[in-house]
């Protein structure tokens, strides 16, 4: 059951993400970044309502609805959501420089993975 939820959650959020897109490509002469950041940011808000309110009780999920959601819809929709959510606990539980560290090394590592990949396939040629 739970891989049902990540699936059908992955495959709602795949499809806003992608309406997203269209959206931003249909209105705006500029439509990158502009929609990648507005994903990012929409997802990042949402997760952080969703874990707060679940945080005080405010907002019951069983396993399986709360795997739809943060795995599946919002992990289809953005993994920035999920890394700003695993930021914010690391900071939460006191590890304050290791939440740090985790946005350095994806964003540096990120940066120099796109880089390396794009070069090395443009290499092939």
């Amino acid at each position: 059951m739970t891989w049902i939820s990540v699936i059908l959650g992955g495959a709602a959020g795949c499809a806003a993400r992608h309406a997203v897109n269209l959206a931003f490509a249909h209105y705006s002469r500029n439509p990158v970044p502009m929609a990648t950041a507005a994903v990012n940011l929409a997802g990042s808000f949402t997760i952080g309502v969703l874990a707060g309110l679940l945080t005080i009780g405010k907002l019951q999920m069983s396993p399986h609805v709360r795997t739809f959601v943060f795995v599946g819809m919002l992990g289809g929709f953005t993994t920035f959501s999920s890394f700003m959510l695993d930021t914010l606990t690391l900071a939460q539980a006191g590890r304050e420089g290791t939440a740090l560290a985790n946005v350095a090394l994806q964003l540096i590592a990120g940066a120099a993975c796109i880089w390396a990949g794009y070069y090395g396939a443009v290499a092939l040629r």
